[in-house]
């Protein structure tokens, strides 16, 4: 049955947790949803593990719009939320408008994120009221990194975590379902989950929040180099998909691969006239 954001509620009502992890194209909405996933992210965050930004800055609507198009087609049962990215929501809210409805109509979002909280708290309110559902994201917020400093965790003094209370206050009571809370202390992301009806949804902000989402490539050990903080590793894809490559082309060098098994024939006749033609 269809994740809905009425589903989520229930969810936080009951005690349920809720898994979330991004995804980027068809074939990783597909595992995703086929593994029971209930909210599939199609983050800016493709910027720097699909596209090699070194940010979510470059990101662009058509970028969203393409890769929402390509997760809504292979996720049949996961609610399918889609980033708007940088400058797409902040200068005016009728054109954020505009963009939540082009994600939702052009790149099959069944809802939209927004970083921010009290200052685009109406913005959250005006696309929420044309029917497009939002989910909110504070504390670290990628889009703002230049601003923040770096990648670092937010709301560790009194007054910052103060702001944080009051930013999820406010896209709640201007509509949003849920929001993200992520690099928050964990017993500021306790204490917020607990002030909220609306479920909140942590990375890198502790075990006491409603749910957690981490970007697929951290969680299967795509990347070698590097694993954030908040990252778990359920696999490490990246060895065996370099052990794999390494064999391939060692079977292709020593004539190994394709054989028999791999190749298709044709009559033999046909190839006997073939040749006497």
């Amino acid at each position: 049955m269809p994740t809905t954001i009425r589903k989520l509620a229930e969810m936080k009502r009951a005690g349920e947790k809720i898994p979330m992890v991004t995804a980027y194209d068809y074939t990783a909405a597909r595992i995703a949803d086929a593994a029971g996933i209930p909210i599939i992210l199609v983050g800016d965050s493709l910027g720097m593990v699909v596209l090699g930004y070194d940010s979510t800055i470059p990101v662009t609507m058509d970028d969203m719009v393409r890769h929402g198009r390509m997760v809504s087609r292979g996720a049949s049962e996961a609610l399918v939320v889609v980033d708007l990215p940088f400058m797409a929501y902040q200068v005016d809210p009728a054109e954020a408008l505009r963009n939540a409805g082009r994600l939702m109509q052009e790149g099959g979002a069944h809802t939209v994120k927004l970083e921010g909280g009290v200052a685009i708290a109406d913005t959250v309110r005006r696309i929420v009221d044309a029917g497009v559902p939002v989910m909110g994201h504070i504390g670290l917020t990628p889009q703002s990194v230049n601003a923040l400093g770096g990648y670092r965790v937010q709301g560790r003094t009194r007054a910052a975590a103060r702001r944080l209370l009051d930013d999820a206050l406010a896209l709640q009571d201007a509509g949003a379902y849920s929001v993200v809370l992520e690099c928050v202390p964990s017993q500021l992301a306790r204490l917020i989950t607990q002030r909220l009806t609306i479920p909140t949804i942590g990375i890198g902000a502790g075990p006491d929040c409603d749910g957690q989402v981490q970007v697929f490539h951290d969680m299967l050990g795509l990347f070698a180099d590097f694993v954030p903080r908040h990252a778990r590793q359920y696999a490490k894809l990246a060895e065996d998909m370099g052990k794999a490559f390494r064999r391939y082309a060692d079977d292709v060098r020593s004539g190994a691969f394709p054989a028999e098994a791999e190749s298709f024939t044709m009559n033999e006749q046909v190839l006997a006239d073939l040749l006497e033609s």
